[in-house]
């Protein structure tokens, strides 16, 4: 397994020869209005790669383009009618499964037909930290990247809870609406073994006792493993389990773009954890994957494979979010080259022992997709087209114009591996003005193969079913 230096490494820091930083804080305070202006109108280069050149298995990589101020373009959160709502391909109806949720992240069906939705969003960072550097152009982009976040819907306090859903007549919507577990820290992953519910928070797994049928959960939940934590520039924690129940795994993302918060700051970080179900003793089991945030089993290989987010402020065209097989003791580049060998020249010290052993991601979904859910279909509830392949949440670009995401696409699978381009499946989360009327996050299947998918600008779940169902 490769893992990062020892803490006594020195830290990584993001140079940019053009934009070497202003020596004062007051040149800093003079720049700031005009990082916040540039920001809100939608600054930086324009992608000119096509769909068909920047997905798949060997996308183009073209030479990055940096600057002081990032590409910045994101979609004001404006949310959905009291009636709207996403549109699916012919032959499938869309319901909202329930609406008027706090920002819900993900979604998980229990064995009973339940669904568990996961309402959740950033822990508070620990008083004094500093996320992207210390220095004043650091904190004018932290500045600025504060507000276009929350005019994008991501600015609300965490409600730290998991909501439980029933659709008792089975007619897409839910009866019963009410708070199966709560008091949680940014919980994200959700996994039932057995009789116990274990919860990916930022920064623990947790487990609950959990009888079928149960709507309610009143046992204190004990801690099986902490997990890396502290800034959480990536916060987000993703478990699931193995088909024997004896291993979980839990996605942990980078505390940082590439670095320029530290080494230090990065161990046991952007990476998948194997942690043992009945001990809670945990390993690496791979590393190199700047931010995995979501991941499921191949139901015909029972291949683990991940969404990942890679680095951001490369250009429009750079770098492409991907989709993966995950392999025991693989190292897939990041923070010091992505792709296998693209050296990124903004990390500092190099490591070309590390590019050397970079494993290729499998399929390349776009750049600055934030793909943020990842859900294999089923011949049980899909038609042939969609049967076997993968669903993912595409939550949408904010470091690229024009816009990408906001939509959840199908990877068609052969063999066990994707093949062909990546298939639009559920769309209009955009208006005519591209504002958000929704973003998707995570999906799942329900337990008659309907695709669900949590929205957490338009505070929905959404079921996409076949018309004959």
């Amino acid at each position: 397994m490769t893992a990062f230096p020892s803490s006594r490494s020195p830290g990584l820091r993001s140079p940019s020869p053009r934009f070497p930083g202003p020596p004062y804080p007051r040149l800093a305070l003079f720049l700031l209005p005009i990082a916040i202006a540039l920001s809100l109108t939608g600054c930086g280069d324009t992608a000119k790669l096509p769909l068909e050149a920047e997905t798949g298995p060997t996308p183009r990589l073209p030479a990055p383009r940096s600057s002081m101020i990032p590409t910045l373009s994101i979609a004001p959160a404006v949310g959905w009618t009291d009636t709207a709502g996403p549109t699916a391909p012919e032959g499938f109806k869309v319901t909202a499964l329930a609406r008027g949720l706090d920002h819900p992240r993900t979604v998980y069906t229990l064995p009973n037909g339940d669904v568990l939705v996961v309402e959740s969003n950033k822990p508070p960072k620990p008083e004094g930290s500093q996320d992207g550097g210390s220095g004043p152009v650091a904190k004018v982009k932290q500045m600025v990247m504060g507000l276009v976040m929350k005019r994008a819907g991501a600015g609300t306090p965490s409600a730290n809870r998991i909501t439980l859903l029933r659709d008792a007549d089975h007619d897409g919507v839910a009866e019963v609406k009410q708070v199966f577990m709560q008091n949680l820290n940014s919980p994200f992953g959700v996994a039932l073994v057995g009789n116990e519910l274990f919860i990916a928070n930022a920064d623990a797994l947790v487990k609950v006792p959990y009888a079928e049928g149960q709507t309610a959960v009143t046992a204190a939940p004990v801690k099986v493993t902490d997990l890396p934590a502290g800034i959480n520039h990536h916060w987000t924690k993703y478990v699931v389990a193995n088909r024997e129940g004896t291993k979980l795994y839990v996605t942990v993302g980078s505390n940082s773009n590439v670095g320029e918060n530290g080494l230090e700051a990065e161990e046991g970080r952007a990476a998948i954890w194997e942690v043992d179900v009945k001990s809670g003793e945990k390993r690496l089991f791979a590393s190199g994957l700047r931010n995995p945030t979501a991941a499921a089993w191949e139901p015909d290989t029972n291949v683990l494979w991940t969404v990942v987010n890679e680095r951001d402020e490369l250009g429009s065209d750079l770098v492409p979010d991907y989709l993966t097989s995950v392999r025991d003791g693989a190292f897939y580049g990041w923070p010091w080259s992505y792709y296998g060998a693209y050296v990124d020249a903004r990390v500092n010290p190099q490591r070309p022992d590390l590019v050397a052993k970079a494993v290729v991601p499998d399929y390349a979904l776009g750049s600055h997709r934030a793909p943020l859910g990842v859900a294999f279909s089923s011949p049980r509830g899909m038609p042939p087209e969609f049967a076997n392949g993968a669903f993912i949440g595409e939550h949408g670009s904010w470091n690229r114009k024009p816009l990408a995401g906001y939509k959840v696409v199908f990877v068609p699978f052969i063999g066990g591996r994707p093949s062909g381009t990546p298939v639009d499946f559920l769309t209009g989360f955009l208006d005519a003005d591209e504002k958000a009327q929704g973003r998707p996050v995570g999906v799942a299947l329900d337990r008659s193969g309907a695709l669900l998918v949590a929205d957490d600008v338009g505070n929905a779940v959404w079921r996409v079913a076949k018309t004959t169902q």
